[in-house]
């Protein structure tokens, strides 16, 4: 079986220059990868009309699967839909469909009737050589072309189509419509092969001294299962990848590999899935039905962000009490005047009276606590900027321990709430261990 691979295109000049984030290609790529589609290249342009053209030049002779994402609002810089139309020799008609789904969202949703512009209205003109992709999240809807090995232009050397699609570069509109519409269609479109992935979440232990551990292991992979080293904020995932004709036949040949891997690093193991670690500690609160909350200086609540962007986390978490003035710390979680004196605010003795603290005032069964120095500022020769402190504990007992960061700000948080989260993971199985 042949593999088919695609191609991902972002428009739009705030890419370029960093005021926009992109997003929608890693999405695109992971929703791709499920279904055994090879994102082969990807590419991000301006809004400049031969800039365009010439990437979906290029791109149709890398891919059988090109997905544009940008360029379909309503305003002039907008020229990702006319373009697509004179590529593909049609012409741009009203779908009637689409602009009663725009003015419902203009009278109902948006409670602006009789606000509909004509530039509005000109959302629901589609190219007629197109498959309209509808969008129940908003006004632009996307866009499918296939083109021929006999259209002008198309590479006759290729023994299949090339299938483009066209998508609103608002995140939530474009995700919509990869998992309801585009997904679907390329999966009746075309033969995929079956893709198998083995991911193991770790932490405790850098890239280059896990690559070093196991080798000897990676030595003896066989060439068709690939592993690939995915660090992180405070944890490294190793994905192991094989693809063929039939996914049975995939994991019984992987099984082997994956589970001598397993044993190889049990002891930083997180999880054995592409999950992130909040959501661990969620799976583990909630077999165990139990809850927790947590008291943050230097994270300014960056954890309970973590937290609750998990589905059903209320279940188990209550709360935090983000204490970033040492008066916060006194006043609401109990922390002696003496000890912010004598030891500071990031010390031992602050973050273990930080999370007994935070355990009384709300009333959970396990906590964790955050202090540190994450810069740019702020460091001293004897706790310099990077070093923090980090208590976990229950109503019985508690433990703390001193991390010593090196990144910026920004990374230094991530890497405190990671290794917060981490501590509390192990210090609530070997509670649990020890009943």
């Amino acid at each position: 079986m042949k593999s088919v691979n695609a191609s991902i295109i972002t428009i739009g000049d705030e890419l370029l220059i960093g005021q926009t984030i992109d997003t929608n290609s890693a999405f695109i790529a992971q929703e791709l990868n499920k279904i055994g589609i090879w994102v082969l290249h990807r590419v991000a342009i301006g809004d400049v009309w031969d800039e365009i053209w010439n990437a979906l030049d290029e791109e149709r002779r890398r891919s059988e699967v090109i997905i544009i994402t940008g360029g379909l609002g309503p305003t002039a810089d907008d020229i990702t839909k006319p373009l697509l139309c004179k590529y593909f020799g049609g012409k741009l008609v009203l779908n009637e469909k689409v602009l009663d789904h725009v003015k419902y969202l203009f009278e109902k949703v948006y409670r602006r009737p009789g606000a509909l512009l004509e530039m509005n209205r000109k959302q629901a003109e589609v190219p007629d050589v197109c498959e309209v992709l509808f969008n129940k999240r908003g006004t632009a809807p996307g866009m499918l072309f296939r083109s021929h090995s006999h259209i002008s232009g198309i590479d006759a050397t290729r023994d299949r189509d090339s299938v483009f699609i066209s998508l609103p570069g608002v995140p939530s509109e474009m995700k919509g419509l990869m998992t309801e519409e585009v997904i679907p269609r390329l999966k009746k479109s075309f033969e995929l092969p079956a893709i198998v992935h083995k991911t193991f979440f770790t932490a405790g232990r850098g890239e280059s001294a896990i690559a070093d551990h196991i080798k000897d292991w990676e030595a003896s992979l066989p060439s068709n299962i690939r592993l690939a080293y995915l660090p992180g904020f405070g944890m490294v995932k190793l994905r192991m990848t094989i693809r063929g004709d039939k996914k049975e036949d995939l994991e019984k040949h992987l099984a082997p590999y994956s589970e001598k891997l397993e044993e190889l690093i049990k002891d930083i193991l997180v999880a054995e899935e592409d999950i992130p670690i909040q959501v661990v500690i969620g799976r583990i609160l909630k077999e165990k039905n139990k809850t927790m909350a947590t008291a943050e200086s230097c994270t300014g609540g960056y954890i309970a962000h973590l937290i609750t962007t998990v589905p059903g986390s209320s279940k188990y978490y209550k709360g935090t009490v983000v204490s970033y003035a040492n008066e916060v710390k006194e006043n609401m979680l109990g922390v002696k005047h003496e000890t912010l004196i004598s030891a500071g605010a990031v010390s031992e003795d602050t973050v273990l009276q930080m999370v007994k603290g935070v355990i009384g005032k709300l009333d959970v069964d396990y906590a964790v606590a955050t202090s540190g120095i994450m810069g740019p500022d702020g460091g001293s020769e004897e706790k310099p900027v990077g070093t923090v402190w980090i208590a976990v504990g229950n109503k019985q007992r508690s433990e703390a321990k001193q991390f010593s960061f090196r990144f910026e700000r920004e990374r230094n948080i991530e890497q405190t709430a990671i290794a917060a989260l981490d501590m509390l993971r192990k210090f609530i199985l070997a509670d649990s261990q020890s009943l």
